[in-house]
């Protein structure tokens, strides 16, 4: 059973920077690979879509609101999926998650991801 466990959010000020790490644990990337994803969830609001990146880790993909921001990298063992974000904006507050998928593309479409990790929080003061 795959596990995933967030970690890595805080508080920050406007403008700054915070790196949130998913520990990716219960399978073997030798003999499938996932599509992975954060998601983040501001109060009041819909779960949304941050980032994407498939399970070659080639094909990444961005929420408008982030690009250029925010960057996602996962390590080759598939063990550690990672979202640096910079230039930090009070509209970025939200509980972020990391979720993965066993498809053969990555989608926006929550209902694709079968694994989902607790969360962390995120909060940005301007």
């Amino acid at each position: 059973q795959v596990q995933l466990v967030e970690s890595g959010g805080g508080s920050v000020q406007a403008g700054g920077s915070l790196t949130l790490t998913c520990k990716i644990s219960g399978y073997s990337s030798s003999s499938s690979r996932l599509c992975m994803g954060w998601f983040r969830q501001a109060p009041g609001k819909e779960r949304e879509g941050v980032a994407l990146i498939d399970k070659f880790g080639t094909g990444i993909s961005y929420a408008a609101s982030v690009k250029g921001r925010f960057t996602i990298s996962k390590d080759s063992s598939e063990t550690t999926l990672s979202l640096q974000m910079n230039l930090l904006k009070p509209e970025d507050t939200a509980m972020y998650y990391c979720a993965g998928a066993f498809t053969g593309a990555c989608w926006w479409t929550q209902s694709e991801y079968d694994y989902w990790g607790q969360g962390t929080q995120v909060t940005v003061s301007s």
